[in-house]
């Protein structure tokens, strides 16, 4: 459990201070993301990104598994 969390923690400071790179690959405005944009306020879902990482991260899981 411990090395999960040490992984987690790694991963996310990694796509932190990679982030102004990750961003110019266009995640986050693929087409089926959810933006409405009202007077009040912005709401934001990133739908097909989510699936898109989430096919990504299960492809690198399937990999190291084998």
């Amino acid at each position: 459990m411990q090395r999960t969390l040490i992984t987690i923690g790694l991963v996310a400071l990694a796509v932190g201070l990679l982030w102004p790179w990750i961003s110019k690959l266009g995640l986050g405005r693929l087409p089926g993301d959810i933006i409405i944009e009202r007077d009040g306020g912005t709401f934001y879902f990133p739908i097909t990104t989510c699936i898109v990482i989430s096919v990504a991260v299960s492809l690198v899981f399937w990999l190291f598994r084998r």
